[in-house]
């Protein structure tokens, strides 16, 4: 039944007041430690990773907050994820499972090395693939699988490390959204054979674009830094050697390395705040009708690279897309949906290399097709996903208009269905 309303209730989509009335908190991400260690990296009088001494130090600092026995630096979250497929010997005809609501940047290294992506379904409250789903995506082409810990959200990992184990299978953790999260108070990227991070502009810490891969296993971690150095012998000789396998530049370099040590001290400061945010936003949704709240298993810990909710129209009384509509006219900088891989014409049309299905059609007959169906759970998520952002520089005020305004579009739509 309708009711009455009141001016201040009034969505500012017709006229009314913004809930949010302040702007946003901002600060200043890279200051004097930046420049402080840029300066040393010059000074070296070489920006070259394996004669430097940046690149050594970022990865002991990340190894000590990590609690990883070992650490290579690459020049991206996206080579990251290659250099773990190319080191864990993931080849041509190979599956390699992962879930589909993921960037682009976690399904490339599958590509490159003529592997199979077999994309497995998600749950849509906590937008993260599940152990139980992921097994019946398992054949005997299967060699490994990367768990995505979207949005700072960790996977069970136990049970991934259990399945991994009894299948023989790679297991890469994408933790490109995931610095500082944890499950059961240990760090994610150090529970599968690989961990990969990002240092892209846009996560918790950045050098622009860098990366780091972390493994418990010397035997994979030389393998990996031969995999991103071309094969170079730099943990032996240290000497330029003719090429054995097919390795790729991703090596990272002394500027990105200096830049993501200092970003690399503040990290646990960073990771606290969103989280204290991040948790804050999710109860205060979490009562009201027709919204559910992104789901933060009890044994994790996340660090909150953004946060969200779903919208169950029947409940609600709105679509998503409109009430994420309502949220930005009323200040709030939400956004309707996230990136779904089945909905990409990279698989829709099966163009991974140009004038060639390749390598989704096999001389052996096999035929590999996509289609958004085949993950039910992934294409509901992205219907009814409203996505909100959480930043550090953000202010209690900023979280508690938010919540505000998500209350006020909830209650109108309520008040009008």
């Amino acid at each position: 039944m309708a009711g009455t309303h009141t001016e201040k209730d009034k969505l500012a989509l017709l006229g009314g007041p913004k809930a949010k009335t302040t702007p946003y908190g901002t600060g200043k991400r890279f200051n004097g430690s930046e420049l402080q260690y840029l300066q040393q990296a010059l000074e070296q009088n070489t920006l070259f990773y394996y004669h430097g001494q940046m690149t050594n130090r970022l990865l002991e600092r990340f190894k000590s907050i990590i609690k990883a026995n070992f650490a290579a630096g690459v020049s991206s979250g996206t080579a990251a994820i290659h250099v773990a497929l190319g080191a864990g010997q993931i080849t041509y005809g190979d599956e390699v499972i992962l879930p589909p609501i993921t960037d682009v940047g976690t399904v490339i290294g599958i590509l490159a090395q003529n592997a199979l992506p077999v994309f497995c379904d998600i749950d849509p409250d906590s937008y993260l693939m599940t152990p139980e789903l992921t097994r019946k995506k398992l054949t005997p082409r299967t060699k490994a699988i990367i768990v995505v810990h979207l949005a700072g959200n960790s996977c069970c990992m136990e049970e991934y490390q259990k399945l991994a184990q009894e299948n023989h299978l790679l297991l890469v953790e994408d933790c490109a959204q995931a610095w500082g999260a944890k499950f059961k108070n240990q760090r994610v990227g150090t529970f599968g054979d690989f961990g990969c991070f990002s240092l892209n502009d846009f996560k918790h810490i950045s050098c622009g674009d860098g990366g780091i891969i972390s493994t418990r296993y010397e035997y994979l971690y030389r393998s990996a830094h031969a995999f991103a150095d071309k094969y170079y012998d730099r943990l032996g000789t240290g000497m330029r050697t003719p090429a054995s396998w097919l390795g790729f530049n991703y090596r990272i370099t002394e500027l990105q390395s200096a830049v993501g040590l200092a970003q690399l001290e503040k990290l646990d400061q960073i990771v606290t705040r969103r989280h204290e945010f991040g948790m804050k936003f999710l109860n205060g949704i979490s009562k009201i009708p027709g919204l559910i709240p992104q789901k933060i298993a009890p044994e994790s810990y996340s660090s909150f690279w953004f946060t969200g909710f779903r919208v169950d129209e029947k409940t609600a009384g709105v679509t998503a897309s409109d009430f994420a509509k309502a949220l930005q006219a009323e200040g709030i900088e939400a956004s309707y949906s996230y990136f779904n891989l089945l909905d990409c014409d990279l698989f829709l049309k099966r163009q991974g290399y140009r004038g060639t299905t390749f390598p989704f059609d096999f001389p052996d007959g096999r035929v590999y097709e996509y289609k958004t169906e085949d993950c039910p759970n992934a294409s509901y998520f992205m219907k009814t996903f409203i996505k909100i952002p959480i930043n550090e520089f953000h202010t209690d005020e900023d979280i508690e208009q938010t919540i505000w305004a998500v209350e006020k579009v909830a209650r109108y739509y309520q008040n009008t269905k």
